[in-house]
């Protein structure tokens, strides 16, 4: 499968002798769901930062095909959106409308077809009503929206989600890890989510494990999210779906041990129907 993002050797310290990131390599196949999993401090956020060269660190970051270096850096932002956890860094404009349209003039996209876009994504992160409202004055969570769907509208070959949906209740952060999978799937964008939400992770492709600077497992959701004892090493949680499916199966119960939501519904209606 192609790659759309190659990191090779990357390592990456804010004061010298004390690495925040060290040595690692990873890849992400064009067109996945990836999640980079980790604790706070884990070193995640900064690999966000790395892949769009806000950061320069020792290694090597190759995005769709091109190595990113001071010469390529127009080229390789071009590609990436990004949406950071504090939504205030990334406002431009004076109104939502304006905010979500700055991106969109970078790019020299038509005037006649601007409003509609900016229309259509304002509407998917539910932001719509807000179009002519300040930015500054909106709640953390509708801030977060803004930032989005200003992301959303260009639309990127990556996205890149760096905790993008830790201010919005879990009603929101729904409709938009749903939003983000239906642009995943399709439209075929690349999408890299960088979180400490086990549950976020658990509907990825691949997972990128993460815990003191260092990748410690890499692999499927299935392969990652189930190793109990790693996960409790670097305090994050279990699935919820996998608790309590692994504890109805030592209690007896003929089912198969699952991380995802939808799956354990159906395995507990399945024993319900069988009573």
């Amino acid at each position: 499968m192609e790659n759309m993002i190659e990191v090779k050797h990357l390592s990456f310290e804010y004061e010298a002798g004390a690495k925040t990131i060290e040595d690692i390599s990873f890849t992400i196949p064009k067109g996945s769901y990836t999640t980079i999993l980790g604790h706070n401090g884990s070193g995640k956020s900064t690999i966000a930062k790395l892949l769009i060269g806000l950061l320069e660190g020792e290694g090597e970051i190759i995005v769709d095909h091109i190595p990113l270096t001071i010469d390529t850096l127009y080229d390789v932002r071009s590609k990436v959106g990004i949406v950071f956890q504090n939504p205030d860094t990334q406002f431009i404009g004076s109104t939502v409308r304006d905010d979500i349209a700055f991106g969109l003039e970078n790019l020299c996209v038509d005037p006649n077809k601007m409003e509609g876009i900016i229309e259509e994504y304002a509407r998917k992160v539910n932001m719509y009503e807000f179009l002519d409202h300040e930015p500054t004055k909106l709640s953390g969570g509708q801030k977060q929206r803004v930032a989005i769907a200003g992301i959303l509208a260009m639309s990127p070959s990556i996205i890149i989600l760096d905790e993008a949906t830790s201010m919005l209740d879990p009603l929101g952060k729904r409709e938009i890890n749903e939003l983000v999978h239906s642009l995943n799937k399709e439209k075929g964008m690349t999408i890299l989510s960088i979180t400490h939400d086990i549950e976020e992770a658990a509907i990825s492709d691949q997972v990128i494990l993460m815990g003191d600077g260092h990748i410690i497992q890499t692999g499927t959701p299935d392969q990652v999210l189930k190793d109990v004892k790693t996960l409790e090493s670097l305090a994050l949680d279990v699935p919820f779906a996998y608790k309590i499916t692994s504890a109805l199966k030592k209690k007896g119960f003929p089912i198969e041990e699952t991380i995802d939501q939808k799956g354990l519904v159906e395995t507990l209606w399945q024993l319900h129907s069988k009573k």
